[in-house]
């Protein structure tokens, strides 16, 4: 197949001149000037624009379908008078470069032409001035950071007893349907990427054009009918001096392993046999196994990713075809400027859902603090983290009957017997430097003595520099295994505080002990436990012992979903000065924590099993099965379709649960509000029946961004619109959910549902936000088929208050469709300042 492993492919081609240019080290403009990455953006419109004006309708794709299969021969056959000619916008690109900078030195990186008409470049910080003079030129935007934010998932949300059996099997789940993963590159070898294993028919949708590149690490064969697109984009890290081909792998391949894991969580392959350090924990299956996965790898293990590359690789996943774009990353900081909606990576995304795409991104690590979403914008589906059933306990049982708890998927010491504890600091070999600092964490089997450690259980310290990536488990387990230790026990240091551990997988028994506060308690009694010499004090004899209980054996008697601690939370932040936006993020929560799924075979360190990263890809996939069942739905209808019919109950019945604190986080959780988990926890089956949808259009979108105040030459800039007379305030987008950031004395907000389902009568019921009386009108309404209903909430204060409170709406109707759209107010005022 010609499309699948084409030698060069597009997307890499753009700056392959400049990786060759850069082999031997960075651009050195002058001594005094220090280069940096911009995003430019130019006044004449993408390739994007002028395929949408020749829609028959708003829903209609033909003509976007089309001009993406024919892109490619447009720039063979490049016509340099056609403004709408891709090749064209990159000649003019190029063009201008030249006029602007004769002869000084720059590099173009990237030249973006689908979704944006722009580049990247990396120029003096005076270049930049000068090019933002332009008359040509809208925005330059210098280049920012972003940072990365499975066996029972399947069975918990009810899919191989529901939605799969409801909608002909996993077999054909997701089937057609594309998926755009932009993260760190997959595996192709994974049995989750083949093609061979479904009965189903797999051919490669006619919409999709994307090539997959070919490198000595990606060889020709590593796409198939399932993984049928593949490219790396890294050119504002290799101009950073950033980026090592060997370590980093100048291709498709995952030497992280989080894309791999990502891209089999929402469309791996069915039934998969999970096997980690020699153990078997079932079999693995993504939420739309019969999806297609296309990769386009912009994030990298050693330093995240920056804003040019992800933004080439959102460009091209648009020109390629995808139907969904999933982005399992979020920015290292807030984007400044007049809205955080006015950033490169956004205002892609905008172009992107006005091409029909959906787009799912995480919410982001940084809970549980309040306002410490990462993910910004009303059209991007924003995915927070919660745990699920089942869990996985460790446990190490000292010699005064103590036991304290751990993590760690490995197997237990012998029960009926005890081993003798030894610390590395207290097994080194003589010549070893003692003043070192990190000699505890076991990372040289060169350093200790084998005669105290083999046949005991070692004692390693899981310090920070395990978190920054300096220090490894796997290099403390195999100094454990060279030695020939019974087992290894990893204490935390009091600075890990606050960083998630993931329980890993381990060949021999072993845990980490992921409190300080137990890590003490076990350093307490190991210490009392030594017996020394009363003259000198060195240690004659190890008088602690232990037994390790081993973890891996799975339980299910955890009350669950819950909201976990390190999931960000709302309100959402509209400007870097943190004033809220009116509108909910997150916009609903999926499994987080735990997530098997396949791995890279690159990976050198452990594996990450959990956060928002891995509850995106869930919501992708489910995501993939609603848009198969309803083709023409746009990107909000999906939106509204996983929103509205979200649970807001656990699985004891009970209201949904979030953690609150970093330490200890289930010893004080508290009911989930909106801000905490969105509309509530994704429902896969009612997802694929809402009866009715709240849908939105990028117009009302573009409405919304000029209602903003000042944000008219913003909006020219990024859009290559011109702002009406007709905007439209945040609460009036007709989105599943209501915010209202300030409540002054009153306020109507205006909802639309349209009918997707059969004729059917519906009631309306609320609950009001404290502090907060609503009325709705009708209450009570018929509507048919393809019909639609407008909806008006009034809203009045009833007390001056800056504590946000929540409500619902519940629309019911008499066949069985519930619509759940939840209430959120911040400040409420019952008068303004001139009343009395």
């Amino acid at each position: 197949m010609e499309n699948i492993n084409r030698n060069k492919c597009s997307c890499f081609s753009f700056h392959l001149f400049f990786v060759f240019f850069l082999v031997l080290g960075r651009v050195v403009l002058s001594q005094n000037e220090t280069a940096m990455v911009y995003i430019v953006t130019l006044k004449q419109p993408p390739t994007l624009n002028y395929l949408l004006g020749l829609r028959k309708s708003d829903n209609d794709l033909s003509y976007v379908r089309r001009g993406k299969l024919t892109t490619r021969q447009n720039q063979r056959n490049c016509s340099r008078s056609d403004p709408h000619n891709t090749c064209y916008l990159i000649r003019f690109q190029d063009s201008l470069l030249k006029r602007t900078f004769k002869g000084e030195i720059y590099q173009k990186l990237y030249s973006y032409h689908y979704l944006i008409n722009g580049f990247a470049v990396f120029l003096s910080p005076q270049q930049a001035k000068k090019l933002e003079n332009r008359k040509e030129v809208t925005n330059v935007v210098p280049d920012f950071s972003v940072r990365l934010a499975t066996t029972h998932t399947p069975e918990f949300l009810g899919l191989p007893g529901g939605a799969w059996v409801i909608e002909g099997g996993p077999d054909v789940a997701g089937e057609g349907i594309v998926i755009g993963f932009i993260d760190t590159g997959i595996d192709p070898t994974h049995p989750s990427f083949s093609d061979g294993i479904s009965t189903e028919p797999y051919p490669v949708p006619p919409h999709f054009s994307g090539a997959c590149e070919i490198t000595k690490d990606f060889p020709s064969g590593s796409c198939n009918r399932k993984l049928i697109g593949a490219c790396h984009f890294a050119a504002s890290a290799i101009a950073r001096g950033l980026f090592n081909a060997t370590e980093d792998y100048a291709s498709p391949f995952d030497g992280d392993g989080h894309g791999t894991h990502t891209a089999s969580i929402a469309a791996g392959n069915h039934n998969i046999p999970v096997i980690v350090a020699d153990h078997h924990f079932g079999n693995a299956s993504g939420m739309a196994p019969h999806a297609h996965i296309a990769v386009y790898k912009a994030l990298y293990k050693r330093f995240g990713g920056f804003a040019a590359d992800i933004v080439a690789a959102i460009d091209q996943a648009a020109q390629d075809g995808v139907d969904i774009i999933s982005l399992s990353i979020t920015p290292n900081r807030r984007p400044p400027g007049i809205a955080t909606f006015f950033n490169p990576i956004d205002m892609a995304l905008l172009s992107a859902v006005k091409a029909g795409i959906f787009v799912v991104q995480a919410a982001g690590n940084t809970g549980p603090s309040y306002k410490s979403i990462s993910s910004f914008s009303p059209w991007i589906f924003t995915v927070g983290a919660a745990a699920h059933d089942r869990t996985y306990s460790n446990s190490i049982v000292l010699g005064n009957n103590v036991t304290i708890p751990g993590i760690g998927l490995a197997p237990g010491t012998d029960k009926d017997a005890l081993c003798t504890l030894v610390s590395a600091v207290h097994a080194l070999n003589k010549t070893v430097d003692s003043t070192d600092l990190y000699l505890g964490e076991c990372q040289d089997p060169s350093q200790l003595i084998q005669e105290l450690v083999q046949g005991n259980i070692l004692i390693c310290m899981y310090t920070v520099r395990f978190v920054l990536g300096l220090s490894s488990i796997k290099q403390a387990l195999d100094t454990a295994e060279n030695l020939s230790a019974a087992g290894v026990v990893f204490l935390v240091d009091p600075f890990v505080t606050g960083f998630q551990l993931n329980p890993m997988p381990m060949k021999l028994p072993g845990l980490i002990i992921s409190s300080a506060d137990n890590s003490k308690i076990l350093l307490q009694y190991y210490n009392d436990s030594l017996v020394r010499n009363t003259s000198s004090n060195i240690i004659i004899q190890f008088g602690g012992s232990a037994r390790i209980s081993g973890g891996l054996q799975p339980e299910y008697n955890n009350s669950a979903p819950k909201i976990l601690y390190y999931s960000a939370r709302g309100p959402d932040p509209e400007t870097a000065l943190l004033d809220d936006a009116d509108f909910m993020k997150p916009n609903l929560v999926a499994p987080g924590n735990f997530i098997w799924g396949a791995w890279t075979s690159g990976a050198t360190d452990s594996v990450e099993f959990g956060g928002t990263s891995m509850a995106t890809p869930h919501v992708t996939g489910i995501a993939a099965m609603i848009k198969q069942k309803f083709p023409n739905f746009s990107p909000p209808a999906i939106g509204s379709a996983l929103s509205t019919t979200a649970s807001l109950y656990n699985n004891q019945g009970g209201p949904i649960m979030a953690q609150r604190t970093y330490n200890n986080p289930d010893l004080s959780p508290s009911p989930a509000t909106p801000f905490d988990m969105g509309s509530g926890f994704v429902n896969v089956t009612a997802a694929l029946d809402p009866g009715l949808i709240l849908d939105a259009s990028y117009d009302d979108f573009f409405s919304f961004l000029c209602g903003i105040n000042g944000s008219s030459s913003t909006v020219l800039n990024y859009t290559s619109q011109a702002c009406g007379a007709n905007t439209m305030l945040a609460t009036d987008l007709n989105l599943p959910s209501i915010t209202v950031s300030k409540l002054k004395q009153s306020l109507a907000v205006h909802r639309v549902v349209k009918n997707i389902a059969g004729d059917e009568s519906y009631r309306v019921s609320w609950s009001a936000p404290y502090g907060v009386s609503v009325a709705i009108v009708p209450n009570q309404f018929f509507i048919a088929n393809r019909q639609t209903q407008n909806l008006t909430v009034f809203m009045n204060a009833t007390m001056n208050s800056t504590s946000a409170s929540f409500g619902r709406i519940g629309i019911y109707g008499n066949r069985g469709h519930v619509l759940n759209v939840p209430i959120s107010v911040i400040s409420k005022t019952v008068f303004n300042g001139t009343d009395s």
